[in-house]
């Protein structure tokens, strides 16, 4: 076999494949050229799920004349000038691969016009090679129209997805992309109809509720942090919005949307005394490092990245994400409402650039320069007036050593909730959530502390288990026995339980290890290194008093003593509330005692 010398087309084709894979590869490194182009409002308009038509349109500094074309060549950028650069890089896009990747397997036409210049030029390129290149009237900014991806390369354009999936990817993109500038406006058109719109006044609150609405802004809380490592600033999002997958943790190093297994890790270590296992929290937050510490150059997509100093930015990500929840108070407002009212939103569909012409056959936008930023939306109805600071502020001292006194039991109803009158408000604490949560923190301590507590059985429960469950239980036997167990084989697949944790002695225990046993065997090839925590939260929530059962006041009260004990006494390790509050005013309000 010989060896020979790949064609420079070929060549191209290969590094193509590195940078491009998909329609939102392309939007990604155009609208990041935008960005560092300076421009203020970006359109993003697709066809097919960018398949066959992407345009992107802003109104940056342009392209001067005499670079349009070396730009389309492979290693080409404004950005860095030798390898020394590349240790302080501050711009999103610098190795010159994006449009020479991009022209090999796709047709490519760009618009183009200079702040300084009469008149703007057009290029086209297709597949590497050069179509046209002519002097034409535009407007301030570039224009890039992208059709038919790898219409040079068929055997890449069927690993495609659907055109929904593929716009699907692209829509993720610009929402980070958004996230990350909030002083940029940024509008997505998918088949002619606006699905974005950022207003673009640097209120990251605003984008935030543009994206995403009302729901998650409402259970925000702002985040700042500042040391000489790391800086941090954003909001992380109550357990109340959480999710099922990682698609709602945002987080940017330096103004760049990345990946990065240590923020992610970091970032859930902190939600972990109020989240449960496989649930994951909405952030968005951006960390500001020195640009010594980090590699950007280490994957062609640049969302991924090295950290130097990861030992060090961790534990402060993972304490300041932690504290940053605990000093807010997560009690919920019980607001009762007899009418619905109208809410206010943000306008999603003003339409900054024209849509209503044929997209192809109007390349550039008429409305694209000197575009008015929209005024900031009005958050009356999302950012409390001082009133209603005043009472979270009760709500904290409702929590104290000095307000514990003052608290007032009332009763018990429905044989779950107990009502509390501290000052001018009302609490209800569900019994249950509240037992399993004081339940968790104290197998929790136990366990950290390596200062188990084991109750003897008088009778050894018997366990006869199937070879699968018994092949499951023998091989995380040490991790019960740690817990508080005491386990051990019996005669065949049968095994004896003469002790358990002392929170969790009830009649149910066989019942509780049985759960267990299942939960463990049902996740045999997905186990993740801190699942014994979730196992911890389903035990606590199996020996908790249950809802519809009678206790006592002095029950209640020791219960309630001991939830207020607690470093976050407001959610149950499943992220269920345990307390809500309704206001003295907010009764006379239903009562017409007060207008």
């Amino acid at each position: 076999m010989s060896i020979i010398k790949l064609d420079q087309n070929t060549i191209n084709h290969i590094a193509a494949g590195e940078v491009i894979d998909r329609p939102s590869s392309i939007v990604k490194e155009l609208v990041e050229n935008s960005i560092d182009a300076n421009a203020t409002n970006i359109s993003i308009e697709i066809k097919d799920g960018g398949i066959s038509f992407i345009r992107i349109t802003d109104n940056g500094d342009g392209i001067e004349e005499d670079d349009i074309k070396i730009a389309f060549e492979r290693h080409s950028t404004s950005k860095i000038k030798d390898t020394i650069d590349l240790a302080s890089i501050h711009s999103l896009g610098f190795r010159g691969e994006a449009l020479s990747s991009i022209a090999a397997v796709c047709q490519v036409e760009l618009i183009t016009k200079t702040k300084d210049s009469m008149t703007g030029f057009r290029y086209r390129i297709e597949g590497d090679e050069e179509i046209g290149f002519e002097e034409i009237g535009a407007p301030d900014g570039t224009t890039f129209v992208v059709r038919n991806i790898f219409f040079n390369t068929p055997a890449r354009r069927k690993f495609l997805k659907t055109a929904s999936t593929e716009s699907g990817y692209i829509s993720e993109i610009i929402e980070k992309i958004a996230l990350s500038h909030p002083e940029i406006s940024f509008t997505f058109i998918n088949n002619g109809k606006t699905r974005i719109y950022t207003p673009g006044n640097g209120n990251l609150k605003d984008t935030i509720y543009a994206i995403y609405g009302k729901e998650v802004t409402d259970n925000l809380v702002e985040v700042n942090y500042k040391d000489k490592n790391i800086e941090m600033t954003g909001f992380l999002g109550k357990a109340i919005i959480s999710k099922g997958n990682r698609s709602n943790e945002n987080y940017f190093i330096n103004g760049r949307y990345i990946k990065s297994d240590i923020i992610s890790k970091a970032i859930e270590e902190g939600y972990k005394f109020i989240l449960m296992q496989h649930k994951y929290p909405f952030t968005v937050v951006n960390f500001t490092i020195d640009n010594k510490y980090i590699d950007v150059n280490v994957h062609p997509s640049k969302m991924e990245l090295r950290i130097s100093n990861a030992s060090e930015i961790y534990p402060a990500i993972v304490e300041t994400v932690k504290e940053t929840l605990i000093e807010k108070p997560n009690i919920i407002d019980a607001k009762i409402d007899d009418e619905k009212k109208e809410e206010k939103k943000i306008d999603r569909k003003p339409e900054p650039f024209e849509t209503k012409r044929n997209v192809e056959e109007e390349i550039v936008p008429e409305k694209t320069r000197n575009i008015p930023k929209p005024k900031s939306a009005d958050y009356t109805n999302i950012i409390k007036p001082k009133q209603e600071e005043v009472h979270e502020q009760l709500s904290y001292d409702f929590l104290s050593e000095e307000a514990r006194p003052k608290h007032k039991i009332i009763g018990q109803v429905f044989e779950t909730y107990w009502i509390v009158e501290y000052e001018d408000e009302m609490y209800i604490i569900d019994q249950h959530a509240a037992h399993e949560k004081v339940n968790f923190e104290r197998l929790m301590k136990r366990f950290e502390n390596n200062d188990v507590s084991t109750q003897m059985l008088s009778q050894p429960i018997i366990l006869n288990l199937s070879m699968k469950d018994a092949n499951v239980l023998e091989q995380y036997l040490d991790n019960f026995n740690e817990i508080g167990f005491q386990i051990e084989p019996f005669q065949g697949t049968d095994f004896a339980v003469r002790g358990v944790p002392s929170e969790l002695y009830t009649i149910d225990s066989e019942d509780v290890l049985m759960d267990i046993i299942d939960n463990f065997t049902a996740e045999i090839g997905s186990m993740v290194p801190n699942i014994i925590t979730e196992k911890i939260c389903s035990m606590s929530c199996k020996a908790a008093i249950k809802g519809n059962t009678k206790i006592s006041f002095a029950e209640a009260d020791a219960l309630i003593d001991e939830l207020l004990s607690l470093d976050n006494p407001y959610n149950c390790p499943h992220g269920r509330p345990t307390i809500i509050k309704m206001s003295k005013e907010e009764l006379e309000k239903k009562f017409k005692r007060i207008v």
